[in-house]
């Protein structure tokens, strides 16, 4: 309803100032809409991970409560003839209190993945400006980082190339890898399903979208490696080509997001942990 609106209010003013107005005004209406409707789409799908995330603990959390209820339920009975059932009142208490101390754990597992994911994100985005957080996405799910960059704003058109325009934005997710120096760090590029133009693919041979998505992501390893620093050991370039989409590819806004390199940063256990007892810089 809201894209509606937005569209009916472009076409009065393209109307009411059509004397004055250029086809450069509509298109920047155009291509504020398509901005406004991609941010709304990826609200949506953050907000989607986020509640299937809560649900499975809260549905392990329910379990746990009827689990608990049938417990007290067997109790009480078992109370009423405490005289005969003494040893079954004592294995019952236990078997209470052991289902209390799973529902405190998942109470506090909970907790600690909800702050988890809230110290991570806070770090990981601290540096990035709003303009740059427009094109790069940072989730954390289940203890893995995925840094998500569109490719219009990596690459040259239609190229493996490096552009200017991407050096600060990698130059500040690079600081962030160094200063998590024992994590493991994944480059993934991914394409939409067009298939590669065959004069283009000829001359910068390139056959296909597997070969363009390994060829972008070792684009941005080498970038990290050789201008800012990163250790190569710890970097791994791979390409999923057109078979890892993050939706349909039947619009062209659509086959955008699909444009996409990620990278993905796994830490150890036992360090990632760490991070809830560190309170995250400020920006």
């Amino acid at each position: 309803m809201n894209k509606k609106i937005l569209m009916m209010t472009v076409a009065a003013g393209c109307l009411v100032f059509g004397s004055c107005a250029s086809k450069k005004d509509l298109e920047n209406c155009q291509n504020e809409n398509k901005e406004l409707t991609r941010n709304y789409q990826d609200s949506k799908e953050q907000l989607a991970a986020s509640k299937a995330r809560v649900s499975s603990l809260e549905d392990q959390l329910a379990q746990a409560k009827k689990d608990y209820a049938a417990l007290q339920g067997s109790l009480d009975k078992s109370l009423a003839n405490a005289g005969q059932n003494n040893i079954s009142i004592e294995k019952l208490v236990d078997q209470i209190n052991e289902s209390n101390q799973y529902i405190r754990h998942l109470v506090e597992v909970k907790s600690k993945s909800d702050s988890l994911n809230m110290v991570l994100t806070n770090n990981l985005t601290r540096s990035l400006s709003k303009e740059e957080m427009k094109e790069v996405d940072v989730q954390v799910l289940k203890g893995v980082v995925y840094i998500s960059l569109a490719d219009n704003m990596l690459y040259k058109s239609g190229s493996y190339e490096i552009n200017d325009r991407a050096a600060e934005t990698l130059s500040k997710i690079a600081k962030i890898i160094k200063d998590y120096k024992d994590y493991d760090v994944l480059i993934e590029g991914n394409t939409d399903n067009v298939p590669v133009n065959a004069s283009a693919a000829s001359m910068k041979n390139i056959r296909n979208n597997w070969d363009l998505s390994c060829l972008r992501a070792s684009s941005v390893v080498q970038a990290l490696q050789n201008e800012y620093g990163v250790d190569p050991k710890r970097l791994t370039a791979g390409g999923r080509g057109e078979y890892n989409p993050i939706t349909n590819n039947n619009s062209d806004v659509a086959k955008q997001r699909n444009r996409r390199t990620q990278i993905i940063i796994t830490p150890k256990l036992d360090q990632f942990m760490d991070l809830i007892d560190k309170a995250p810089e400020e920006k």
